[in-house]
């Protein structure tokens, strides 16, 4: 799991290549107890929900998840005491700057009484506003992960992965807006042919393209909006040699049988593209 990147550069501003961000460096969260945390379902809801629109209360996530506060509270709590949520003063200042400036006070000023500093009365507290805390997250390659810890970590992947495809789902549901940012829809689907190690420093590379584009608020134009980048490689499964032969030698016969359609045999071939051999590593790309 990368930090989440900012959004491109405009015409004009600072192209990425000539910004020189601070790259965080990676760490990696082998404590069980940790992606325990992170892996409860309505944890992982309230960290994409501070991840997609900034700082916010414990009573403004459980009306946005539906939950209770008390709950919500708890949640923040354990994801703090792991690193991955902080208290932030940013989000009350925006909320007392919106009151001020005539805001209904169920907007925002309500919540400056949902959730407050330990040992504060009423009256006399202030506002606990939570932030995700950005990082480059790794977690430990898999054969060095335990039985305990493999379980752990299908879980999050799961509600992780379910999460993101219901994101796309509702983007294309939502998709009525006008506009350059209908367009701007980037999507691609291919193959390529890597070592391990190849592998390995291809994911550096993409993590170091996002930390390129990364920036800080201040320094993000007018216009910008949040991009979910979604980076998933895993190999493909591997042919059964013996079942392959008999496809093949059926395949064969098929064509020798084969009466004058004259396509079985093509298309059992091209089934099989990698026996084609072909000069370069890239053997599909879709983009749309």
């Amino acid at each position: 799991m990368a930090q989440e990147p900012g959004p491109p550069g405009i015409r004009g501003a600072e192209t990425p290549a000539e910004r020189s961000p601070a790259t965080p460096a990676p760490v990696e969260l082998s404590d069980l107890a940790a992606l325990k945390a992170l892996a409860q379902p309505r944890r992982q809801r309230m960290l994409q929900h501070l991840t997609l629109h900034g700082p916010a209360t414990s009573a403004t996530l459980a009306r946005a998840l539906g939950l209770n506060t008390g709950s919500t509270s708890y949640h923040l709590r354990e994801l703090a005491r792991y690193g991955f949520v902080e208290e932030t003063e940013a989000g009350a200042e925006t909320a007392t700057t919106r009151v001020g400036a005539g805001v209904a006070e169920g907007d925002g000023g309500m919540e400056a009484r949902a959730e407050r500093a330990p040992g504060q009365g009423h009256g006399h507290g202030r506002e606990r506003w939570w932030r995700a805390v950005p990082g480059d997250r790794r977690f430990p390659p898999r054969s060095r992960q335990s039985a305990e810890m493999r379980h752990v970590m299908d879980e999050l992947n799961h509600h992780a992965y379910a999460a993101d495809l219901e994101l796309f789902e509702q983007l294309q549901r939502d998709s009525a807006e006008t506009g350059p940012w209908a367009d701007a829809f980037p999507y691609s689907r291919g193959t390529i042919r890597l070592t391990p190690p190849e592998l390995r420093a291809f994911f550096e590379e993409y993590i170091a393209l996002l930390n390129r584009y990364k920036r800080a608020e201040a320094e993000t134009p007018a216009g910008a909006r949040t991009v979910l980048t979604r980076f998933l490689a895993f190999p493909a499964p591997l042919i059964d040699a013996d079942a392959d032969a008999d496809a093949e030698s059926d395949a064969d016969a098929d064509a020798d049988a084969g009466a004058g359609v004259g396509g079985a045999g093509r298309e059992v071939a091209l089934a099989h593209p990698v026996d084609a051999a072909p000069g370069h590593n890239r053997k599909e790309t879709e983009p749309s």
